[in-house]
């Protein structure tokens, strides 16, 4: 939808004859509950507008053809929130309105790879890559809803429209023009399709915006038939699974009893788990990448961890801090591993400094040494004489031998990390391996 006609349906709100929506529902609760199930749609619209216009901060992308980032993320990167610095992202925004596309992976050998193909509604539809197809590369062809599945390797995308995003890793500075040549082998081909020019609202615009842009996303994008019972739960907001939207039925005073139930959501956010807490790390939950009806918990991961991975191929956990998630203090603060309970993985795993946003998302830091994560691929890491690895979190450098196991912290305001382990392993998956604790040393 396009945002003059969305401002001028509301421009005659005032004209147009009340309707007792409120008698149908609760439409404050309809409200909260449809700006929650609606927050993917309009992050990923959001996200592919600043990318295929040129406004993604180190993340390019265009529509059917990949966009390169060609250095490891720093704190100038904005466009995704919680970026990782292990790998070079590749992008790509598929439409498959007029066809199929043919997707291109280049031969990794042993090297980390992952693309996922993630629908409208961020639900990962296949990873494709070292863990499902290996390391030789090869075609793959991705069509959409109602297409027919002919061709090399067919995968899916349950939306006709959606996001590829592929990682490679990348081991330190030096290894980036080996990257670079394997970026140059992923390919899309298919049917030219021309950017869109529909403009549709944040997160952060009026109720009613945010509602027509809503509609809009789903006559685009259809939601699945499970979807059913949630869009009657909400019937007196009358958003529709098909994308229907009327908003100069509502009177001012139910326009403010939808601001309500909005602001409600937004405030609900900030409450929302995303995993179970145990030993000091919250570990995600089992449906993370792919949410089914856990509208709150997709709606959480859109705003603080938008392409998400699922459990399988990545495992992403979030500390107790001093607050919350959040640390506070100068430090220095200590996550020791012992020598026998190093992370498993069959991948790589890495620890990963964020400050945060007033809105709750998180973004690499500034330090002097430039160091935004710290892994096992670091190369100035030291065990200890035991055999066991400390890793110190602090604003200011610990000094002596510590220094190699820094992760330098912002230098004021609350901070926060994420632990990663690729391709994490059985033992990791179902419990029986625990992160140690962050601890005040």
């Amino acid at each position: 939808m396009n945002r003059r006609d969305v401002l001028a349906a509301l421009a005659v709100i005032g004209a147009a004859p009340a309707k007792a929506f409120a008698q149908a529902g609760d439409l404050k609760s309809a409200a909260r509950d449809a700006w929650l199930y609606g927050l993917p749609l309009i992050e990923m619209a959001s996200t592919r507008a600043r990318a295929v216009a040129g406004r993604a901060v180190g993340i390019p992308a265009g529509v059917n053809r990949f966009g390169h980032a060609r250095v490891l993320a720093d704190p100038t990167a904005r466009g995704v929130t919680t970026p990782n610095n292990d790998t070079l992202y590749s992008s790509a925004w598929i439409d498959l309105t007029k066809g199929p596309v043919t997707l291109t992976l280049p031969r990794t050998g042993d090297r980390y790879i992952s693309v996922a193909g993630m629908n409208m509604f961020t639900d990962n539809d296949f990873v494709l890559g070292t863990r499902t197809t290996g390391g030789a590369g090869g075609k793959f062809t991705i069509v959409g809803p109602g297409q027919a599945g002919s061709g090399p390797n067919v995968v899916r995308l349950a939306t006709p429209h959606g996001w590829l995003l592929s990682r490679i890793l990348v081991d330190g500075e030096a290894d980036l023009p080996a990257v670079h040549a394997l970026q140059a082998q992923l390919a899309i081909t298919g049917p030219t399709v021309t950017p869109g020019t529909a403009v549709y609202a944040g997160r952060g615009a009026p109720a009613l915006e945010y509602f027509a842009s809503v509609a809009a996303l789903l006559r685009e994008n259809p939601p699945p038939g499970t979807d059913a019972a949630f869009f009657a739960r909400v019937a007196a907001l009358g958003l529709t699974g098909s994308g229907g939207f009327d908003p100069r039925r509502f009177s001012p005073v139910q326009v403010a009893e939808i601001e309500a139930g909005v602001a409600e959501a937004r405030q609900s956010l900030r409450t929302i788990r995303v995993g179970g807490t145990v030993q000091g790390w919250n570990y995600p939950r089992s449906n993370l990448g792919f949410y089914g009806q856990d509208y709150a918990l997709r709606a959480a991961v859109a705003l603080g961890g938008l392409a998400a991975l699922p459990g399988a191929e990545a495992m992403y956990m979030n500390p107790v801090g001093d607050q919350g998630r959040m640390f506070t203090g100068a430090g220095p603060y200590v996550m020791r591993f012992a020598a026998d309970r190093m992370p498993p993985v069959d991948g790589f795993w890495s620890l990963t400094m964020y400050e945060a946003t007033p809105e709750g998302q998180f973004f690499l830091t500034e330090n002097p040494i430039r160091r935004y994560a710290i892994g096992d691929r670091t190369r100035t890491l030291k065990k200890n004489a035991d055999g066991s690895l400390d890793l110190w979190i602090a604003r200011t450098d610990p000094g002596g031998d510590r220094t190699g196991n820094w992760l330098p912290a912002p230098a004021q305001g609350p901070f926060t990390v994420s632990f990663r382990a690729y391709l994490p392993r059985p033992e990791l998956m179902d419990g029986r391996y625990r992160l140690p604790p962050i601890t005040a040393a």
